[in-house]
């Protein structure tokens, strides 16, 4: 259909708009959306890829995922160290010489380390991949982890921690994880300053060689992608040893705290306090995960959720109070977290049991209903605005094992569920004794 707008315009005549009939305004919920296909294919060493053509702007975004994350380490922070350096020297190349490389085609090299998961990023413009891609296969098969590198990582993450140690709400973070799943679970160690003093560039290697020289990769990749993509792929990856097994088993086996609530005195003349409430929960795949996205964010998913408007805007006990479901692959955790003054702490807890307990013992209205399934539209449909958003969602569901049928019932789920089927999950998840209660000061 051409709009008013238009036909004027084809017509040659002047158009104005009459600032007195405002814009028709349409729920996000009215929306039919549909996830954009990836394209599929395999490297001649079996690495797998996930492409997705965008050709409207100069600019590329290429992931390697490799299953190099924490728990396929053997001595604690390994796994995210080996990630760091990687841009830190190689048999040809010093750092300097990678940074300035990567600086001078206008591109940014970017590392992440997860639980399972560990992922060298791209950005540059599509023109200069031929140049750069090269590169990236050289950190991926002879970096060299130099000693001098090593040592300044070391002092400089010992020193981040010491000043992070100060911080309740990074204590609180650490401890919570480690309530949930207890320390020798992947989701709930963390580093000491003593784990980086046992850093040893033997033990980077050799963990460098497992999980990435011989390791499992995906790639996924997007954006004005030149039309001999899988041959320049092909030409860089396609003969890296990297094959479909995984280095290792994981061990997920759960030692959770047995005492549920939790005081800790981080520091003696701080005014603000850290608070964590959480509880285990299933991952993905369990039919109640996507349905209990929604009755999150009406407890605490977003701005106008109940505690916040409890909490913050009634109550004026803090900035902002969250929460949300882990985005772990294994098992996940319903957390809720906000720091607040250090005399409000408790009466901040005692207000969220308070919220937990509505929504067990009544229905939530349908406009509140509506106004939370619109959000959650909405947010949708800007995590899905252009390739490289896309392309991420596109990743979560491949690595948790999951397919495209998962984002269509996300939107079902999100539209249809009805308040009293959201009230028995929150009799079901939502009681009080299933929860982790901590507070750090």
């Amino acid at each position: 259909m051409i709009s008013r707008i238009e036909l004027h315009l084809r017509s040659g005549k002047k158009f104005m708009l009459n600032r007195r009939v405002p814009p028709r305004i349409a729920d996000a919920t009215d929306f039919n959306l549909h996830l954009k296909p990836c394209k599929y294919f395999e490297l001649d060493n079996g690495i797998s890829v996930y492409a997705m053509h965008a050709p409207e702007q100069e600019v590329v975004f290429v992931e390697w995922v490799f299953y190099a994350g924490n728990a396929y380490e053997e001595n604690n922070m390994t796994a995210a160290s080996v990630n760091y350096l990687l841009k830190n020297g190689t048999k040809n190349k010093t750092a300097f010489a990678l940074n300035d490389f990567f600086e001078f085609y206008g591109a940014y090299l970017n590392r992440n380390c997860h639980n399972e998961t560990a992922s060298v990023k791209l950005h540059s413009l599509s023109r200069h991949l031929p140049q750069l891609l090269p590169v990236v296969t050289e950190l991926l098969t002879e970096s060299i982890f130099p000693e001098e590198e090593l040592a300044i990582y070391k002092q400089n993450q010992k020193q981040s921690l010491e000043v992070n140690l100060k911080k309740c709400d990074f204590v609180a973070n650490r401890l919570i994880d480690e309530y949930l799943f207890g320390f020798s679970h992947p989701y709930g160690k963390y580093a000491s300053l003593a784990d980086y003093d046992k850093l040893e560039r033997n033990k980077l290697i050799h963990f460098y060689d497992n999980c990435y020289i011989n390791g499992k990769c995906v790639l996924f990749i997007a954006g004005n992608l030149p039309a001999d993509i899988e041959a320049l792929l092909n030409k860089n990856f396609g003969s890296l040893l990297c094959n479909k097994q995984t280095p290792g088993t994981i061990n997920y086996n759960s030692n959770p705290e047995t005492e549920k609530n939790h005081f800790i005195i981080n520091d003696e003349n701080g005014i603000q306090g850290a608070v964590r409430i959480a509880r285990p929960f299933p991952n993905r795949h369990h039919p109640d995960f996507i349905k209990v996205q929604v009755l999150n964010n009406i407890l605490g998913g977003y701005f106008g959720s109940r505690l916040m408007s409890n909490i913050r805007e009634d109550k004026g006990y803090t900035y902002g109070i969250h929460s949300y479901l882990q985005n772990h692959i294994h098992e996940s955790a319903w957390m809720i977290s906000t720091e607040a003054g250090r005399d409000v702490c408790e009466a901040t807890i005692k207000e969220t049991y308070k919220e937990m307990k509505r929504l067990c013992d009544e229905p939530v209205a349908e406009k509140e209903l509506h106004l939370v399934r619109n959000y959650m539209i909405g947010s949708i449909l800007g995590d899905i605005d252009g390739p490289f958003q896309t392309l991420s969602r596109w990743k979560n569901y491949v690595l948790n094992n999951l397919s495209a049928d998962y984002f269509n019932n996300s939107i079902s789920s999100i539209k249809n569920i009805g308040a009293l089927e959201l009230q028995e999950l929150a009799n079901k998840y939502l009681q009080p004794d299933a929860f982790y209660q901590l507070t750090v000061i």
